[in-house]
C-alpha cells in the first residue's frame, strides 16, 4: 500500500527561513494558518527571501500568498518570484518575478499557479512593495494543485 499524498496547505506548520526579520514579525508567522500574523522584512533592504522546507519532495502546483485581511491594510503591490528545489541548493525559478497585487476587497489573497513538480523547498524572491519599504507576507500556502 502507498501513503496518499497530504492534502491542503502542504506548508502548514513546516519549517520556514527568511533573509531577515523586523520585531515580533517572524517568518513562521507566514506558515502558522492565521492570516492576522504575518512575516516582515528589514525596511529598505530588497530582495527578501522567504523559503518553507516541505521535508520531503512533494507534487507542487500553486502557491496562494496572503496578507491580513482586515481593511487598515491598503491595496499594495508586491514584486515577487517563486522559486523551487529539491535539495535546497539548485533553484529553479517556477513563477517570474511580476507585480503581485493584494486588495483588501478580495481578501488580500494572491494565487499563483506553477508548473506541476515534485519540490521539497519553495522560496519567494521579494523584490519590492509598494505599500510598505518592506516583504510581507501573513500566509505562504503550498498546494499540491
Amino acid at each position: 500500500t502507498t501513503t496518499p499524498p497530504p492534502a491542503g496547505n502542504l506548508a502548514l506548520g513546516r519549517p520556514v527561513t527568511a533573509t531577515s526579520h523586523t520585531d515580533v514579525y517572524l517568518a513562521t508567522n507566514a506558515v502558522d494558518g492565521n492570516a492576522d500574523t504575518y512575516w516582515e522584512s528589514a525596511n529598505n533592504a530588497f530582495p527578501q527571501t522567504l523559503t518553507v522546507d516541505l521535508g520531503t519532495a512533494r507534487q507542487v502546483g500553486r502557491v496562494v500568498l496572503k496578507l491580513p485581511p482586515a481593511s487598515a491594510w491598503q491595496t499594495r503591490t508586491q514584486t515577487l518570484s517563486v522559486l523551487g528545489s529539491t535539495d535546497g541548493n539548485t533553484w529553479t525559478t517556477l513563477a517570474g518575478s511580476a507585480g503581485r497585487t493584494f486588495d483588501p476587497a478580495t481578501g488580500n489573497t494572491v494565487s499563483i499557479n506553477l508548473p506541476a513538480g515534485d519540490r521539497r523547498y519553495l522560496r519567494l524572491n521579494v523584490t519590492g512593495n509598494t505599500g510598505w519599504p518592506a516583504a510581507q507576507i501573513a500566509e505562504f500556502e503550498v498546494h499540491a494543485s
